[in-house]
């Protein structure tokens, strides 16, 4: 039996309103939480009976295990859930700011960035924190006052050349190749995540040239985002923040505006997709307007593409629109022979249009949704899964809307199939987010059958 700290004998009404909501079991929330715990290094043995005392006498689990809970509770509802949430509210941990220090002196910004990926793995932060907004406010304020520093030299004693630096990248290149298939939730993230504590960390203390080390940040911030982005596609929102912020004090300390670009740009995203799109459009058009002169026009596209996806979230039409057109002509000035990152090489015409069929359907204009997406041509499933999957998602979406109940469910169930092999938690919600879509359609066979997929029902409770 697992052990769980006790308080006052009160009911945990959070936790037994989201549990109800979830449609979870109490047997299989107990299962769940063991299996999230064993992912996590944590050995846990809890049955149906604790999840009884979480709710009915309020008792609080020690340890992660509040975190693990909201973890599952997230899959199941297909959104974030916190330990706040679940009315389990825990005490903040040691080390609380790191990571989300953002230090003027790129001197500093580098050993801060080798503390925190030297340390990250023996530090238990909040793996299904709340993302915080405030997070973001001194990091971006510095980066959009002051995109490049100088790059300073290492002093320290092992050398590094730029065969280390080819080696991030190419673990960079990696990762984002798994990612795309699989999700944030492969197991290759972690060897990542491993690579940033026993290969980046110790070069950043290394000694090396200005030239050297200005390689040596950036692919550090590259491989820094792509764990971040990872974590967000999880659910780790508040890991996500660490990663993110890390990225951009390195992006900045090796003098690269284009990197800080792009950071910024998916941090934007980050912050729209968790309720934010004032907030989220400034931040990309900050990059977009801080990168040019210096970023490619690929890197600049991305910047405006976020934009426009938070005006759409936002209802603001005429700003997507504007922010579209801007990331269209950009991308149509992309020549053979300039610079053109291959890590962005995804980002084309056809993408750009999978994106907006997002927008519009966020703005409501399902028609007009469908008509942009005769140009999204299929990216290839077995190299953009995760992305394949959330388009059909989008696209059922929008059929939905447009009052296309066979269209939309063909579509939706492609999206499933698809999916099910994808460890994201983001992807999952455009899923159950198909369920407000189907809610004309609820008495249809047709539609209560792919909502059971959706949401397994919940068996009986046992008589107490």
């Amino acid at each position: 039996m697992a052990v769980t700290n006790h308080r006052a004998g009160h009911a945990n009404e959070a936790l037994a309103r989201l549990i109800d909501e979830s449609g979870a079991s109490r047997k299989w929330l107990a299962a769940r939480v063991n299996e999230i715990g064993a992912h996590h290094g944590v050995p846990l043995r809890y049955e149906h009976t604790s999840v009884t005392r979480w709710v009915n006498l309020g008792m609080v689990p020690r340890g992660r295990v509040p975190e693990f809970l909201a973890a599952a509770l997230a899959e199941r509802l297909g959104r974030p859930v916190t330990v706040d949430d679940i009315g389990m509210p825990m005490a903040p941990e040691s080390g609380g700011k790191l990571g989300l220090d953002f230090p003027r002196d790129p001197v500093d910004a580098v050993r801060v960035a080798a503390t925190y990926w030297r340390t990250v793995d023996r530090r238990h932060f909040l793996t299904n924190g709340g993302f915080a907004l405030s997070a973001y406010t001194t990091p971006v304020t510095r980066w959009l006052a002051r995109p490049a520093a100088e790059p300073p030299a290492g002093r320290g004693t092992r050398q590094v050349g730029r065969s280390d630096v080819s080696e991030l990248w190419a673990a960079a290149d990696e990762a984002r190749e798994w990612d795309s298939k699989f999700g944030g939730g492969n197991w290759k993230t972690s060897s990542v995540t491993h690579c940033l504590e026993t290969q980046a960390a110790p070069l950043l203390q290394g000694r090396y040239s200005q030239a050297v080390g200005r390689q040596l940040f950036a692919a550090t911030a590259e491989l820094s985002r792509v764990v971040g982005w990872a974590a967000f596609d999880v659910g780790q929102h508040e890991v996500a923040q660490r990663r993110f912020v890390q990225a951009l004090s390195l992006a900045r300390a090796a003098g690269d505006i284009e990197t800080g670009c792009y950071v910024l740009a998916t941090m934007a995203l980050q912050t729209f997709l968790r309720g934010y799109p004032e907030h989220a459009a400034d931040m990309a058009e900050g990059a977009y307007e801080r990168g040019r002169g210096h970023a490619a026009p690929r890197v600049l596209a991305f910047a405006k593409l976020a934009e426009a996806r938070a005006h759409g979230r936002a209802g603001n039409a005429r700003a997507a629109q504007a922010a579209l057109a801007t990331c269209e002509r950009l991308l149509d000035s992309i020549r053979p022979g300039i610079h053109d990152p291959e890590h962005l090489a995804y980002f084309t015409h056809a993408r750009l249009a999978t994106d907006t069929i997002e927008i519009y359907r966020d703005l409501n204009q399902p028609k007009a949704a469908l008509r942009w997406a005769r140009f999204a041509e299929p990216m290839p499933v077995g190299q953009f899964t995760r992305a394949t999957g959330i388009r059909l998602a989008v696209l059922a979406s929008s059929h939905l809307r447009n009052g296309d109940l066979d269209r939309g469910l063909a579509t939706a169930t492609q999206a499933r199939t698809i999916l099910s092999t994808v460890h994201s938690t983001r992807a999952r919600s455009y899923l159950h987010a198909l369920t407000d879509d189907l809610a004309p359609w609820a008495t249809d066979h047709r539609a209560k059958e792919f909502i059971h997929h959706i949401h397994p029902p919940r068996s009986r409770p046992a008589a107490t």
